[in-house]
């Protein structure tokens, strides 16, 4: 935040605070009923459940009392509820019979009646169960698993990445496919509710049926994706690892900017600080993110043994204001996507890295995307294509730092692509410093194609691009101690429902050697 006295947002992080406080975790006297049950208008647990961040210790937990998810206050139908007591319990069966952690977590009203429980007693890389309790109702039924110690030789990692969901665009097919893939964790990219008031064909229209602004707005519309029963199964399948990028407050805006002419800067950030903080409610996010006013910190590090380490990044929050493609700001060495203090972390944390394969977890495109086939540029300017010091920083920082085996998986652009990037993409002959693997949207954009003319103009322009397609669906990657790969798995519509998924294209980094491959 800069340019004005940040005073005025102490009073909207309070409450979250305060409410953190209020919902520590306190010891439970196991899974017995109270004594008196609690009566809700519905299913408590409507909104399902979710895992995210393994450490080597555990998980966090996640839940939302929600009986009526669209309630239009925001409350999720718990208006006029005060510190409702959350009972949990992890075992290492599906039928709890080996239980092996529970206790008590406080949902309060501050935090949308949400709950957040940092287990932290687990042994590193188990499978678990989980489960939730209030009154009388019980949750649906999680699984998750930990992460390996920081020192373990693991031989193999299964994940998944995804974004870009819009609730009215499709159906999340692609979520019910991924919820049956092999993996250990999937994460999320961003752009994982739609802010606007579109209504599409499906009747699946965005509620509220106006952009959303408010607190209670950005409630009721986290809800409404989180109804979804595909969406619900992915959650409750696998731990979540999440980052955010534009669609979860407001379509390209940068910092405390909006992109609405007139908008003052305090005032967006009214509006930003409500987004955090329903993002936080809805997601499995740690304490260590929780909102402070329009404040969030959200980038994080984590680590599966000695084979991968996960560089989550915030390209929203701390970037400089886009400028057009032509100004002379463009190329301003001072302008920034990750922010000073950020680009540091990912630098000194890439430097300091033994991990095999070094993964940034990131929203937009990086490497260069001309559209001018052409010996003109005709660039993006809200992806790194805008930021070209900022980029140009970030890839002389890991030659200079011998970083091996950087790979960046991205979201953002509705569409599939794998890169090599390059130290100059002027020269093709230049070193290639990682590679990058774009994923497509759940459901953004609708059915989609095999090819559309920016996928043309992109192949034609760009030589290190190696692959382009347009369908929807999720990437799956598998890592070894000698390759890293990624395998494309689309869906042919999202318009209807029941449509199978297949792999349309694998593509292979070879330890050592930087650069895509076709498998």
């Amino acid at each position: 935040m800069n340019g004005f006295d940040r005073r005025r947002f102490l009073e909207l992080g309070g409450a979250a605070g305060a409410a953190l406080a209020a919902g520590g975790l306190t010891a439970g006297p196991g899974w017995a009923s109270p004594a008196q049950r609690s009566r809700f208008t519905g299913h408590p647990f409507a909104l399902g459940v979710a895992s995210g961040d393994p450490l080597p210790s555990g998980v966090v937990l996640w839940t939302r009392l929600a009986p009526e998810p669209l309630a239009e206050d925001g409350s999720g139908g718990m208006r006029g509820r005060g510190v409702v007591p959350v009972r949990w319990e992890v075992a290492e069966d599906e039928r709890f019979s080996r239980r092996v952690a529970h206790g008590v977590s406080n949902a309060t009203p501050e935090l949308g009646h949400s709950v957040h429980v940092e287990v932290d007693t687990l042994r590193p890389d188990r499978e678990y169960f989980y489960r939730f309790r209030v009154g009388g109702e019980i949750s649906p039924v999680g699984r998750t698993r930990t992460a390996p110690e920081a020192g373990a030789n693991l031989d193999r990692l299964a994940f998944a990445f995804v974004s870009c969901q819009n609730y009215p665009a499709g159906y999340y097919t692609a979520h019910r496919h991924l919820a049956d893939e092999d993996l250990r964790a999937v994460v999320h990219l961003g752009d994982y509710i739609y802010e606007g008031g579109a209504t599409g064909s499906l009747g699946r229209a965005h509620a509220p049926a106006r952009e959303v602004v408010s607190l209670a707005d950005y409630r009721i519309r986290h809800a409404q994706y989180r109804t979804d029963a595909d969406l619900q199964r992915s959650h409750a399948a696998f731990p979540w690892i999440v980052t955010w990028d534009d669609h979860e407050v407001e379509n390209n805006y940068a910092d405390e900017i909006s992109q609405h002419e007139g908008v003052a800067p305090r005032d967006f950030l009214v509006r930003r600080a409500a987004a955090y903080q329903a993002y936080y409610e809805h997601l499995p996010l740690r304490r260590s993110s929780v909102p402070t006013g329009p404040d969030m910190r959200i980038y994080r590090r984590l680590r599966f043994g000695t084979l991968a380490e996960f560089n989550v990044l915030d390209g929203r929050q701390y970037r400089s204001d886009q400028v057009d493609r032509n100004s002379p700001e463009a190329q301003d060495p001072d302008r920034s996507m990750l922010g000073a203090e950020q680009e540091r972390w990912l630098l000194d944390g890439l430097g300091a890295s033994t991990a095999r394969w070094n993964i940034l977890a990131q929203q937009t495109v990086m490497a260069r995307a001309d559209r001018d086939p052409g010996e003109g540029l005709r660039l993006p300017m809200d992806n790194w294509n805008g930021y070209e010091p900022a980029r140009q920083r970030l890839f002389d920082g890991v030659v200079e730092r011998g970083v091996d085996n950087m790979v960046v998986i991205t979201g953002d652009a509705h569409c599939s692509m794998a890169a090599d990037l390059k130290q100059d993409f002027a020269d093709p002959d230049s070193r290639t410093v990682g590679a990058e693997f774009l994923g497509t949207s759940i459901s953004s954009g609708g059915d989609g194609a095999d090819m559309d003319r920016r996928g043309e103009q992109w192949l034609a322009a760009n030589p290190h691009m190696k692959f382009y397609n347009q369908r929807r669906g999720y990437v799956r990657c598998t890592v070894d101690r000698d390759s890293y790969r990624a395998d494309y798995r689309v869906v042919p519509y999202v318009t209807r429902r029941g449509a199978p998924v297949s792999t349309l294209a694998g593509f292979v980094v070879e330890n050592g050697r930087p650069g895509v491959q076709e498998a």
